[in-house]
């Protein structure tokens, strides 16, 4: 049954990309406006080359759930739970964590003395660090940079009653592996990891910081999901752990612009969407004066400008095939602005870097994503979808059923054919992870994310 649903589903795909193939042949041949072949729309009244401008992309502060309850965590530890969770430990290096921060030499000795008030608070506190790195990763806040993910494990999985429950059934190691990621790549890499040989320390460590990565997400990612891994510039769109469709992106360039690391819900699906410009193109640049000075070129070009009485010019692209959003975007609300849409400089997924935009994620085959989305959420039948993409209008087509959207970071992961590949560290993230696992595990550590508020200029004309 699940493999007759799952051809229908897929054959849906492929009709949807026929017809979204013919839309976008057919912006090939219309009388698009009078925009450059280049790698962006040619800014107003210069011959350099500006991206499409987003909203300020900005990082808000956030409290992910409490890491410890309130009050001691101490249970009674039976010698043979002791010596169950003992094994734990001792077994813990294949989930890419280290023995050595969970006390085992003195664990040992008091397990080896019989039941004690001394043993029920060491083995309560390592029972506890070990569901902290396990559930929420080893990796302090600190060393997550542009990390904006907060994980619903620490209020699904609670330390107390995972505690509680692991004492009452005795069954130490099976409470615990309630909490590995439930992503196929988690394992793979767990395999990867036990056959890179112990001397290979460099590689072992890679996996090991990309294993944790997976812990910082939420165990369970959903039954259907968009995930979008940045350093290998590729969206996947996931059906019960199955990738129905995968398309070629374009992200943030290093630096200010870096596309952050998010996981939002995507709430609808905006066909043939405007592009507010912002000021330091309207104003910056002249183009607001130019629009309202030269009509028959705004029109060429269109743009629509209005000068209100504060005497500021806004200007919007109107839909078409030159609109720099595309022929779509996916409605994603959050605080950093961030968001997967269409371009019209579709030759760029051609080339094998594809960090260049100004944050948000630009995708290939876009309108049959969106075509897509619209009908798995339950937004349109595939022939609304279809009308509604091809009409040219202005429509946003709203998501029923929940849809998250994930925008990670793995520099070592399986690739859109299955294998075990490494990844271009392109935003430099790697190294401060790296790093924290050569120092002792952080007790006590903060839940807080407080990296840097970062605002976008919107200024690409430094984009090669």
């Amino acid at each position: 049954m699940r493999n007759t649903w799952f051809g229908q589903l897929a054959g849906t795909v492929a009709g949807v990309a026929l017809v979204a193939g013919a839309a976008y042949a057919q912006d090939e041949t219309a009388d698009a406006p009078a925009l450059e072949d280049s790698a962006e729309q040619v800014s107003p009244g210069s011959d350099t080359r500006f991206d499409e401008a987003f909203p300020d992309m900005v990082s808000q502060p956030m409290v992910q759930g409490d890491l410890a309850p309130p009050g001691p965590l101490v249970g009674v530890w039976s010698p043979a739970d002791a010596a169950a969770l003992i094994a734990v430990i001792e077994g813990i290096a294949a989930e890419g964590l280290d023995p050595a921060d969970y006390n085992l030499a003195e664990l040992r000795s008091l397990a080896a003395s019989g039941q004690s008030e001394e043993l029920d608070v060491l083995a309560s506190r390592n029972f506890v660090w070990l569901v902290e790195d396990l559930r929420d990763g080893r990796t302090p806040m600190e060393a997550r940079e542009q990390w904006f993910v907060v994980d619903p494990d620490r209020d699904i999985y609670r330390t107390d009653k995972l505690l509680a429950e692991a004492l009452e059934s005795g069954d130490i190691e099976g409470t615990l592996a309630r909490l590995h990621p439930t992503h196929p790549d988690y394992a793979r890499l767990r395999e990867e990891l036990a056959q890179t040989p112990e001397d290979d320390a460099e590689t072992r460590k890679l996996i090991r910081a990309n294993m944790d990565r997976w812990r910082w997400l939420a165990r369970d990612l959903g039954s259907q999901y968009l995930i979008t891994n940045v350093p290998e510039y590729q969206l996947r769109l996931t059906v019960n752990d199955e990738i129905i469709s995968s398309y070629r992106t374009i992200v943030g360039k290093p630096g200010r612009t870096a596309t952050p690391q998010l996981a939002e819900t995507v709430e609808g699906v905006v066909f043939n969407p405007t592009w507010t410009v912002p000021q330091s193109i309207v104003k910056g640049e002249g183009l607001g004066e130019r629009v309202l000075g030269n009509p028959s070129w705004a029109r060429a070009n269109g743009y629509k400008g209005t000068r209100g009485e504060n005497g500021w010019i806004t200007v919007v692209q109107q839909p078409g095939p030159g609109n720099s959003l595309g022929r779509m975007k996916l409605e994603m609300p959050n605080p950093h602005a961030i968001f997967f849409h269409d371009t019209p400089s579709r030759h760029l997924f051609d080339k094998e870097g594809r960090a260049l935009s100004h944050g948000c994620i630009r995708t290939e085959r876009a309108l049959e994503l969106a075509i897509t989305m619209a009908i798995l959420g339950q937004g349109a039948s595939r022939d609304e979808a279809v009308e509604i993409a091809t009409s040219g209008e202005y429509t946003k087509v709203m998501i029923e059923k929940e849809m998250p959207a994930y925008i990670t970071y793995f520099t070592m992961a399986t690739d859109i054919d299955g294998e075990m590949r490494t990844f271009d560290d392109i935003y430099g993230r790697d190294a401060p992870v790296l790093a924290s696992l050569d120092q002792p595990r952080v007790d006590d550590r903060s839940n807080e994310i407080d990296d840097e508020v970062i605002v976008i200029e919107n200024d690409p004309r430094g984009e090669a």
